[in-house]
């Protein structure tokens, strides 16, 4: 039997911001509000819902598990609509990539630097940025990508690409 978030979902028209912050206000205090959404996310039918209640969630500072963490990653094989994945991509810097997600979001961003959305891509670039401040092994291959997309990508990724580039945190990148 489909659970209440379940079907909220279901009747969401995909566009009414109202009626998502709606259903998130009255789940988010629930034990299986979490659990639920990384399970939906694996829902194509679902998941750019499910994704756009687990931004809220973390954009409110509100903190996953690292059990949910890891599972959101090993989910994002299953994304496929280009809002799902920009959804989880602006999730990246709340959710500490443990050494067991490292090769999943890899392969995420690496699939997202080629999307046709240029919101995903650039949000791609801002991934791989966290996965190399938190896995050094990276930096080396994201600075490339970084002047890559500098040359090549259009202005709105360059505006990210340079926000990251404005933080005092990416000083690596810029030696």
């Amino acid at each position: 039997m489909p659970s209440s978030i379940e079907q909220k979902l279901n009747n969401w028209d995909g566009k009414s911001t109202d009626t998502i912050s709606s259903i998130y206000n009255q789940y988010v205090n629930s034990k299986v509000f979490i659990p639920t959404l990384v399970t939906l996310t694996k829902s194509t039918q679902l998941q750019k819902g499910a994704t756009w209640l687990l931004k809220k969630y973390c954009e409110n500072a509100l903190k996953l598990s690292d059990n949910h963490i890891v599972e959101i990653y090993q989910n994002t094989c299953s994304l496929i609509s280009w809002e799902a994945k920009l959804h989880i991509l602006q999730c990246i810097p709340y959710m500490p990539i443990k050494h067991v997600s490292v090769k999943a979001v890899e392969i995420f961003l690496r699939q997202c630097l080629s999307e046709r959305n240029k919101f995903v891509r650039a949000w791609a670039y801002h991934g791989f940025y966290e996965l190399a401040t938190q896995h050094p092994t990276f930096q080396q291959e994201v600075k490339a990508f970084f002047e890559m997309a500098l040359r090549d990508e259009p202005a709105s990724v360059k505006a990210r690409i340079r926000n990251i580039l404005k933080q005092p945190e990416a000083k690596w990148l810029k030696q």
